[in-house]
C-alpha cells in the first residue's frame, strides 16, 4: 500500500491553527490540486465550526490525501464528524498546538486502540 501512495503521489493534509500550518508549509507540505484547492486550513477564532467541518470533510473525499493532520483542539470542536471516519484512509491523525498540549485521552485513535485490546476502555 505505501508503494502504492507513493506511486500516485499522495498527500497529507494539514487542519490547523496559524502556527502548526505555517510549519508544515514551510516543510514542504502546502498543494493545490487540479482545481486549485490547498491541502491545508488556517483555524482562528474567528473560523466558523461549519466551515472546518466542511474542509474536513472535502479532505476526506479527496482521492489525493492519504492524511489529515488535526490540532486536537480543533478535532475537539469537531468531534462528532471526526468519530465518525471509520475509513483506514485517510488517517486522521490528531496533534498538538503551541497553546493546547496533546492530551491522549481524548484521541480517537488511541480510544479505538485501547478498545481493541480491552472492551472496557471504549467508554
Amino acid at each position: 500500500m505505501a508503494l502504492h501512495s507513493a506511486v500516485k503521489g499522495k498527500l497529507i493534509s494539514v487542519i490547523g491553527d496559524e502556527d502548526t500550518c505555517v510549519g508544515f508549509l514551510l516543510g514542504g507540505v502546502g498543494e493545490m490540486n487540479k482545481n486549485r484547492h490547498p491541502n491545508f486550513m488556517v483555524v482562528d477564532k474567528n473560523t466558523a465550526i461549519s466551515e472546518i467541518e466542511d474542509c474536513f470533510k472535502r479532505f476526506l473525499k479527496r482521492d489525493d490525501i492519504d492524511i489529515i493532520l488535526i490540532n486536537q483542539n480543533i478535532a475537539e470542536i469537531i468531534r462528532h464528524v471526526v468519530d465518525s471516519h471509520s475509513s483506514p484512509l485517510p488517517a486522521i491523525l490528531e496533534i498538538p498546538s503551541k497553546d493546547h498540549p496533546y492530551d491522549s485521552a481524548k484521541d480517537s485513535i488511541l480510544r479505538r486502540a485501547r478498545g481493541m485490546f480491552n472492551p472496557d476502555d471504549m467508554a
